[in-house]
């Protein structure tokens, strides 16, 4: 829900999600049976609301837990859940971070990432698949806590200088 949104933004829609459900941790069934209007009459675009349901209806035809995640490599993961309508590779190495807690995750798409790796390395952002060869390769001597390099670049972009 929070893609392409700010943190701020992100976090009120999250609440308002909650806050339909008796809940802190609604099922998949439950989510799957909110109305579509409903999602939208807390923010969510037609297309995110769908997405929603689409998600819910993978993990239940497909018998997706929690537990088999954590058992599956990245890259397993990212092939399973990208088969989802409007997941992409980005949304899943997010996944990958923040709610499985994977520690050697690179977000090379990730726009923060870029920005803050090409300003950092003085890195030329005009040739994308140049670019993202060399962000690859500076990635690789933060195996295999890249995870944690990513937060830290996020960080940094993020950070109000003091005056």
């Amino acid at each position: 829900m929070s893609q392409q949104l700010s943190t701020k933004v992100a976090k009120v829609f999250h609440q308002r999600f909650l806050n339909l459900y008796k809940t802190k941790n609604p099922t998949v069934q439950q989510i799957l049976d909110t109305p579509f209007e409903t999602l939208r009459g807390i923010g969510l675009s037609n297309a995110k609301a769908n997405y929603v349901h689409n998600v819910c209806k993978f993990f239940i035809e497909n018998k997706v837990t929690d537990a088999r995640l954590y058992k599956m490599s990245n890259e397993e993961v990212i092939d399973l859940l990208t088969q989802i309508k409007g997941i992409g590779r980005w949304t899943v190495e997010m996944i990958l971070m923040f709610t499985l807690g994977r520690e050697d995750v690179f977000a090379i798409d990730d726009l923060g990432i870029q920005q803050s790796i090409t300003k950092l390395y003085k890195l030329d952002g005009t040739d994308k698949k140049l670019m993202k060869e060399k962000m690859l390769s500076i990635s690789l001597k933060w195996s295999p806590y890249r995870t944690y390099a990513c937060r830290y670049l996020w960080g940094w972009k993020d950070a109000v200088p003091v005056q």
